[in-house]
């Protein structure tokens, strides 16, 4: 059980600074991923990130692939 409550903060982390990473490289703030530790708002959040035009995205490529 203690390997639980040490894998647990560590994966937490892991999944929040993949999040930071993803969201820096669409052009977004890193800061956004702290909504993922709130529930039900993070699932909203990821649609609204998902279906929003990202400011990195080249001009004149083809967004809907």
């Amino acid at each position: 059980m203690e390997l639980f409550f040490v894998l647990l903060p560590a994966f937490v982390l892991f999944c929040l600074w993949l999040g930071y990473r993803i969201l820096e490289k669409a052009g977004f703030d890193g800061r956004w991923t702290l909504v993922l530790l709130v529930p039900v708002l993070n699932i909203i959040m990821i649609w609204v990130f998902a279906f929003s035009t990202w400011p990195n995205l080249r001009p004149g490529v083809d967004q809907d692939l």
